[in-house]
């Protein structure tokens, strides 16, 4: 008997060194990029989040082979309940794990409502009101990107400073314009500044002529554009066709992106103050992404919202590793309790409240004389601190953060 056992070992261990250690199962994931793929959005993230997050998952795959990621992709076109039944759909019936992007801040609560009652998970990159890490904050949803607060103190603060200190706003009236709106206007009263009006215009605007009439007859020394995507382009067009700038008025553009100031072009966009949080010339780790972006996405440099599509799922994706699973509670943990690091936010943090921390920066378009090339665009006035650039924790109401 001792004799057989001892061959049934040796037999054992030579097919163990034949064959080698038994390879684990790779961990599966599933993630969504929902946004605005065919309407006024489109630009900012549409397809090229797209492109955004395969990158993110090519590059996550050099280092970890462990993770095996499939992404898929559907256009919420900017209404709240076709987000919140495709969210539902890939939840229920197609085993998302994850969603990511979801500009148009209503389509976006919608979604994080979604996401929490379905116990998954919501990364926002494209979406800007702060009630996403205010009251309707939710222990399933990070807001990676912006929010109207840094848009608001980091652009209003700017032309406060330069004297401008009458408003009269062009609001994209949904959530997030009249959070913008609102969270302008904060600063602006507080920095002694004085808002004459505004103006609700419908979304999508393609003509605001008449809204800009009213802004200036109202003798306002700025008008704030509390917009986005396809309605700032419009109204930057229309107010230098206007001539609202020869009068002496001056343009602030609450939210606008690198490629609407190149679809605008310096001409009629140079002197705009813009704050940003991503911008593909600000560093060499932003320069090598975004030229490997422009050759995948019809040469077209990436927005900051693409780009936090890409570094928010790196950040997810290690949670995974890490955690060596999909688990809700279990990779959101993770996320919150380490630091995010990647090329193109640099490092920063998730609060309790889900707000990514990072530095914002405030640049102004350049003269065409300035520009050195087709996508030489800003020039860089100031870089807010990550600890400045965002809400404090306290003052947005989060129940999560009362838990805390």
């Amino acid at each position: 008997m001792a004799l057989i056992r001892c061959c049934i070992v040796s037999a054992a261990i030579s097919l163990a060194a034949m064959t080698g250690p038994i390879s684990a199962e790779p961990i599966r994931v599933k993630v969504g990029v929902l946004n605005d793929m065919s309407g006024v959005y489109s630009d900012t993230g549409g397809k090229g989040s797209v492109v955004a997050a395969k990158m993110a998952v090519e590059d996550f795959a050099q280092t970890n082979k462990d993770v095996q990621v499939e992404i898929v992709s559907a256009d919420h076109q900017n209404k709240p309940d076709v987000g919140a039944a495709i969210a539902r759909q890939w939840y229920d019936r197609d085993n998302v794990d994850a969603i990511l992007d979801v500009p148009t801040s209503s389509v976006a609560l919608a979604v994080s409502q979604v996401t929490r009652e379905k116990n998954k998970i919501f990364i926002d990159s494209g979406a800007g009101t702060t009630e996403l890490t205010g009251k309707q904050c939710s222990p399933n949803t990070i807001q990676w990107t912006y929010d109207t607060y840094a848009l608001a103190h980091g652009t209003a603060g700017a032309m406060l400073k330069r004297g401008g200190d009458t408003w009269y706003f062009l609001t994209a009236d949904y959530a997030f314009g009249l959070s913008l709106q609102n969270e302008a206007a904060a600063v602006i009263d507080k920095g002694g500044g004085r808002v004459l009006g505004a103006a609700r215009v419908p979304f999508p605007a393609n003509d605001v002529s008449s809204f800009l009439l009213q802004a200036q007859a109202s003798g306002a020394k700025v008008v704030g554009l509390a917009n986005a995507g396809g309605d700032t382009i419009n109204a930057v067009k229309q107010a230098h066709e206007f001539g609202l700038t020869d009068g002496g008025q001056k343009l602030a553009a609450l939210l606008i992106y690198a490629v609407d100031v190149h679809s605008i072009g310096l001409q009629t966009a140079q002197g705009l103050v813009l704050t940003e949080s991503f911008y593909w010339d600000l560093n060499p780790g932003t320069r090598a992404f975004s030229e490997r972006f422009y050759k995948r996405h019809g040469d077209t440099m990436p927005t900051m919202n693409q780009a936090g599509v890409y570094a928010s799922l790196l950040h997810y994706l290690k949670a995974v590793a890490a955690v060596k699973s999909t688990d809700p509670q279990a990779t959101m943990a993770w996320m919150k309790a380490n630091p995010t690091d990647d090329p193109l936010f640099g490092t920063g943090s998730v609060r309790a409240d889900g707000r990514k921390v990072h530095p914002m920066y405030l640049f102004e378009v350049k003269t065409p004389s300035e520009s050195k090339g087709a996508w030489d665009l800003y020039k860089l006035l100031d870089t807010i601190p990550a600890e400045q650039a965002f809400r404090p924790l306290g003052e947005g109401g989060c129940p999560l953060v009362n838990k805390g």
